[in-house]
């Protein structure tokens, strides 16, 4: 009898070791966690924005929208943001508060970059680390925070590397390349590559709200080259993820928008039931996985011509095959596919179902169809836009904020995998 309980608890231990991601130290640093909240911007007038937020999706991959190529147009009622000062916002267990854009549509954080500070996006669908710099001409940095390497005494540059990110409309940002000591939450990475900008696009200068990014993303996506090929450099998180409890972060989001990530620690008091590990294409430098089933309602589907999905914590929407979005709005009462707004609209009043999507061929995830709206389109607030919206056809689904709204996901940089937990209903 004691030789089969000492197999039991054997068997037992070895099977928690083999489902939480195991960290491996690489330095004597103490092992740490630390959270990233996002915050609703209550002071914003404008609310969220579904066109806008369909631009910025296609204009970020390059994608072709309703025959045009997504051009970001000017926004009415931008509000300058005061530039960040010393007076970050950190307590004891590493908190950092986040600050979210006139539209709501992105939510940015603070981050130290060689003693200086700047709002950055933090990005799972990027993997560069770029800010705007004085060697920008002072109309494009505007009011915008802009790295000095001149006022930083860790600041080293790296003779002849540089960077370009470029999009479908021939906007991006370019520029040079240097390694500083970067801190988020109170940890801190000497000699993080990060990107200073020298030209930007003028998308980005009248975004006035972000000082660039952080990418999260596989470090393989990293756009740093010589001048002859590319020298990609590693990501924030891979610097760091082996100083952490454990290498992973989390995306756990509420239905308002707001929420945390947090880096290092799986909270399991977020979902419930067991989370499902899923393996990730790596190679592809995106957290990419495959996603060939749909449902709507109690009825689940095949989609056979599926294309490759990613989860990006910098989409707000979910973007799915435009014969998955189609047949989800059939299920809706009075939904159409409006070319002028640029998506699918529906009466506010009309009752959406539940929709999963596959992550893999083992876990469906679940967006109730209470989540689902993601904006008003008309002033009167009669006619709704869908988080829920078409690829069309540009060969990618991009699962965004609406899922991480109603999954509890966490993405593993030790073993290339994405946990996915089912929220509690609300």
């Amino acid at each position: 009898m004691t030789t089969l309980r000492l197999l039991f608890l054997f068997t037992f231990l070895a099977t928690i070791t083999l489902a939480v991601p195991f960290p491996v130290r690489k330095s004597n640093i103490s092992k740490r966690s630390f959270k990233v909240p996002r915050n609703l911007n209550t002071a914003n007038p404008r609310g969220l924005n579904g066109p806008d937020a369909m631009r910025k999706i296609f204009r970020k991959y390059g994608w072709v929208h309703g025959g045009f190529i997504a051009i970001n147009k000017d926004e009415e009622g931008s509000f300058l943001r005061p530039k960040v000062t010393a007076a970050k916002e950190t307590n004891d267990t590493g908190t950092v508060a986040a600050l979210p854009e006139d539209n709501a549509s992105q939510f940015l954080s603070p981050v130290e970059i060689g003693g200086q500070m700047f709002n950055l996006d933090f990005d799972s669908g990027s993997s560069d680390l770029w800010v705007f710099s004085t060697d920008l001409p002072e109309k494009a940095i505007a009011s915008h925070a802009a790295f000095d390497a001149s006022k930083s005494t860790t600041f080293k540059k790296l003779e002849g590397a540089q960077f370009q990110i470029s999009y479908g409309d021939g906007s991006g940002a370019a520029g040079t390349v240097g390694t500083d000591a970067v801190t988020i939450g109170g940890v801190t990475v000497q000699n993080q590559a990060i990107e200073l900008a020298n030209a930007v696009s003028r998308s980005f200068v009248e975004d006035t709200n972000t000082d660039g990014l952080v990418g999260l993303a596989f470090s393989n996506l990293n756009t740093v080259n010589d001048g002859t090929q590319k020298t990609p450099q590693k990501t924030f998180f891979d610097n760091v993820m082996n100083d952490l409890d454990l290498p992973v972060f989390t995306a756990d989001l509420d239905p308002d928008g707001t929420g945390v990530y947090e880096f290092g620690k799986i909270d399991a008091s977020k979902f419930q039931g067991e989370m499902a590990w899923i393996p990730v294409n790596a190679s592809s430098g995106f957290w990419q996985i495959d996603s060939a089933k749909f449902s709507v309602g109690n009825e689940t589907f095949t989609n056979r011509a599926a294309s490759k999905a990613i989860a990006d914590t910098g989409t707000s929407l979910l973007l799915v095959d435009q014969a998955v979005a189609e047949t989800y709005y059939q299920q809706v009462q009075g939904a159409q596919l409006d070319a002028q707004v640029g998506g699918f609209v529906y009466p506010c009043d009309a009752q959406l179902p539940d929709m999963a999507v596959a992550i893999g061929d083992s876990y469906m995830a679940r967006i109730p169809g209470n989540q689902i709206t993601f904006a008003t389109v008309d002033e009167a607030n009669t006619t709704c836009f869908g988080g829920v919206q078409g690829n069309m056809g540009s060969g990618m689904q991009i699962y965004g904020d609406v899922l991480f709204k109603a999954q509890f996901v966490a993405f593993n940089g030790g073993n290339q995998s994405l946990g996915f937990g089912e929220k509690p209903p609300r």
